[in-house]
């Protein structure tokens, strides 16, 4: 299992991290165009190999895509990162160029590769990628639910006084401050449902914050997070390296799911060796179906913008 990594930055550093410690995989390729910082990137984290138990072979270079060659899976964070104030729609005009050079250059040499999609803004790059590649639309995952749902649970845990073990809970729709639809109609503690422990303002206010989730960090260290949504990302490439059939929200592209055509967003999927196995049809609120219907409506906004 050969897994490559495009951008060595906070978050592509975090997320062949998390790979290696997991242990699952036999090679991960970190690459970046930045003379040697992919290298002492790598060197860095095999030097943790001792330490932290794992023998998954780390490398590290600098724009060759030849070293990336047979990857079963790809994993493109590079672009610029989130600064204060910036909405994830803003970096569109750079990380467009960006991501689809990028993802031209990783199928060359791996023609059979899963690809996921990280950089923002990431539905639309998502969307990129499908309408600039001829990778069938399994193989094509935008990462955003999870890393949004592990941030909706997380604060639902807060508000509960809940260990995190005991929450349960999804978010769905556009990777954005107002795109997110957090499920609280699903959301459970120990299959009990949430709404038996809070009020409905209090529900609205985990809502809100979760949707503010990655504002709410860039603005305090002036840069986006790098260990959730590295972490988020490595789940994605396990649940597919390892077969698990495990249901993660991502982005893909849908032609009639959720009613929803010629987009990608994010519903729930199953993961497997394949890629995206399924589609998963849950039933929705109508606050749900009205609030998806509106993020979807800002997805084709920025996908408007986009030149091919």
């Amino acid at each position: 299992m050969k897994v490559t990594v495009v951008g060595a930055g906070a978050v592509g550093a975090s997320c062949a991290e998390y790979i290696a410690i997991k242990n699952f995989a036999s090679e991960v390729v970190l690459l970046d165009i930045k003379e040697g910082y992919a290298e002492g990137k790598a060197m860095d984290l095999m030097q943790c190999a001792s330490l932290n138990g794992f023998d998954t072979k780390i490398t590290g270079v600098t724009n060759d895509y030849t070293k990336t060659a047979n990857s079963d899976i790809c994993v493109i964070t590079s672009g610029i990162p989130r600064k204060p104030g910036m909405t994830r729609e803003e970096l569109i005009g750079i990380n467009a160029g960006i991501v689809k050079t990028v993802a031209a250059s990783l199928i060359e040499h791996s023609p059979n590769t899963i690809m996921i999609v990280v950089s923002n803004p990431m539905d639309t790059m998502t969307y990129l990628v499908h309408k600039s590649t001829n990778l069938p639309k399994h193989r094509i995952i935008g990462m955003g639910g999870a890393l949004d749902s592990a941030r909706f649970k997380y604060r639902l845990a807060e508000a509960l006084g809940a260990p995190i073990s005991d929450v349960d809970g999804m978010v769905i729709g556009g990777h954005s401050d107002t795109g997110m639809v957090p499920l609280t109609s699903h959301a459970t503690r120990n299959s009990i449902k949430v709404s038996e422990f809070l009020s409905e303002e209090r529900l609205n206010q985990v809502k809100e914050d979760t949707k503010v989730g990655g504002a709410t960090l860039t603005k305090l260290l002036g840069t986006s997070a790098w260990y959730a949504p590295g972490a988020a990302v490595s789940g994605l490439v396990q649940a597919i390296a390892c077969d698990l059939k495990k249901m993660y929200p991502c982005s893909t592209f849908l032609e009639g799911e959720y009613g929803l055509s010629d987009i990608c967003i994010g519903v729930p999927v199953i993961l497997g060796r394949n890629g995206i196995e399924d589609i998963v049809d849950v039933p929705l609120s109508e606050a749900e179906k009205d609030h998806m219907k509106s993020s979807a409506e800002g997805v084709r906004k920025t996908n408007g913008l986009l030149e091919f």
